[in-house]
């Protein structure tokens, strides 16, 4: 499996190849030869000009003149003064997805960069060579700094990566994976940091995430709604068609796809229209709870949200967005502010906000289950031993409701909190890397509630002794949520083990 970068088309799936199935990564050779045109110009273009980056200080220093011979120490200064993140780590996929974002925005060939740059960039994805980035860093403003710096240290020789599962120092990776460090030869420095690469890269990942998540969430309510024996017309294609939602339409369509052979659900004419009804007071709802029947016009926005997010993330991960910009082709350079990450900040934490309402909606299904006055068709807490000595799944409840409040709490947009920093030169700020990690956590913490609501379907599920009427989809998730965390009835015992397996199935496993 091979995906050629060209700076202009990576598309969400590609960027998936590359970071989780180790796609090899390939540079186009038209893209190339762009690159060496765009080095070749600015390095005529400013030996008589004053530039800034080249022979200039940077940001409030931008007013101080380098030397000639000085411009090389310039980059690597910049480089090393700038590596001070701390804090945790990043995981190794969001290293690696950072190294690939920085690649594809720098072979749009408008950073005057020399080829090795690329080059070297693409060895490192290709032999699974991880720098070290931490956590806390830039401030999404003038890119993101301190993380980008920690990557071009890395490819200057220097600080440390991960390399075949262990943190070492580059000198010894690079020497075991025969490759050589960067040489500076003019603005190197400047190319590598001053860009939007790690917020998008991580962003890339929520978005993938996020759809993952999308996708189970329609599943288990396919799932509460067999359990709960729900009229059918809810998804139906001509209640929903009135309403011309893009997402909504979508929800609706893939939920008839889950539910297509479930014996379970009910035809409201069958039971109401076609027939006379005499009772005062019905035995069931004639209509289900919003949790239940509200599914297209809940979970409809969350999914326009997420695709809106890929396609900002795939835009941004195609642009050029360092400063300045060079323009070999008509002959110019210019200044601007192309490294601000509000474009990722804001969608990071819109896309938190929709996550967040996803394991909100999970929880209520949660706690319909689990409460026999709502559902009128289970025992208390799902219990299938002996009510008031055993204690079903009243244990877990508990971490999925307390896991629901911190995403609300994390829900706080990040986008709205700037500081100025920098002597005011970066007197607003973007917080895009925050708000990427944020994001990430409330996704995390999502599929830890998922995991939760999950068992208790399948509980639920052996309760009613329905399995043999689930749509075959849904049937399939049961036998394999079963495999995983077994049906328990008597025995009381510590199920968090359990349920990390479910969690984990949830988390790494695509739907339809």
């Amino acid at each position: 499996m091979k995906v050629e970068i060209t700076g202009g088309d990576l598309t969400l799936r590609e960027f998936y190849t590359i970071v989780y199935e180790k796609a090899e990564v390939s540079l186009n050779k038209a893209a190339l030869s762009e690159i060496d045109k765009c080095h070749k110009f600015l390095k005529e273009y400013c030996e008589k000009k004053l530039i800034y980056g080249i022979n200039t200080g940077f940001g409030p220093m931008a007013q101080y003149r380098i030397k000639n011979e000085d411009r090389t120490t310039l980059q690597y200064n910049l480089i090393r003064s700038h590596a001070s993140g701390l804090g945790e780590v990043l995981r190794p996929e969001f290293l690696k997805a950072t190294v690939v974002a920085r690649l594809s925005s720098l072979m749009k060939a408008r950073s005057g960069i020399h080829r090795n740059t690329v080059e070297l960039l693409r060895d490192f994805i290709n032999h699974e060579i991880f720098p070290q980035i931490f956590t806390h860093g830039g401030v999404g403003a003038s890119g993101d700094l301190v993380q980008l710096a920690h990557v071009a240290l890395c490819l200057i020789g220097e600080g440390e990566v991960l390399y075949q599962g262990k943190m070492m120092a580059t000198k010894t990776a690079l020497s075991k994976a025969g490759l050589k460090p960067l040489p500076i030869f003019i603005r190197e420095g400047l190319s590598l940091m001053n860009g939007t690469s790690c917020m998008t890269g991580i962003g890339m990942i929520n978005t993938i995430l996020a759809y993952r998540a999308a996708k189970w969430q329609l599943m288990m309510s396919a799932m509460v709604n067999e359990i709960s024996e729900a009229y059918d017309d809810h998804i139906s294609k001509e209640l929903n068609q009135v309403k011309p939602h893009h997402g909504q339409q979508q929800v609706a369509t893939a939920m008839r796809k889950i539910l297509r052979g479930s014996k379970l659900l009910k035809n409201r004419h069958e039971h109401l229209y076609d027939k006379e009804v005499l009772a005062e007071v019905l035995d069931e709802k004639v209509q289900e709870y919003y949790s239940s029947r509200c599914i297209p016009q809940i979970v409809g926005p969350i999914w326009d949200t997420i695709q809106y997010t890929e396609k900002v993330l795939t835009q941004e991960i195609n642009s050029v967005n360092d400063n300045p910009i060079i323009d070999y082709q008509n002959g110019n350079i210019y200044h601007g502010g192309n490294f601000h990450g509000d474009y990722i900040g804001l969608e990071m934490d819109k896309l938190k906000i929709a996550v967040t309402k996803l394991s909100m909606l999970a929880e209520r299904q949660l706690n319909y289950l689990l409460n026999h006055n709502l559902n009128q068709k289970l025992s208390p807490f799902i219990n299938l031993g002996k009510l008031g000595l055993n204690f079903g799944m009243q244990g877990m409840q508990y971490t999925a409701t307390s896991t629901v409040a911190e995403n609300q709490t994390l829900s706080n947009p990040m986008y709205i909190h700037s500081i100025p920093n920098n002597n005011d030169n970066q007197d607003i700020v973007s917080m895009g890397s925050n708000a990427a990690l944020l994001c990430n956590r409330v996704i995390e913490n999502t599929f830890d509630v998922f995991a939760v609501h999950l068992v208790a379907i399948c509980q639920a599920i052996d309760y009613r002794g329905i399995q043999n009427k689930l749509a075959p989809i849904t049937r399939s998730v049961y036998d394999t949520v079963r495999k995983h965390c077994p049906k328990f009835t008597v025995e009381d015992k510590a199920r968090y083990a359990e349920l990390a397996k479910v969690r984990q199935y949830i988390s790494e496993t695509d739907l339809y």
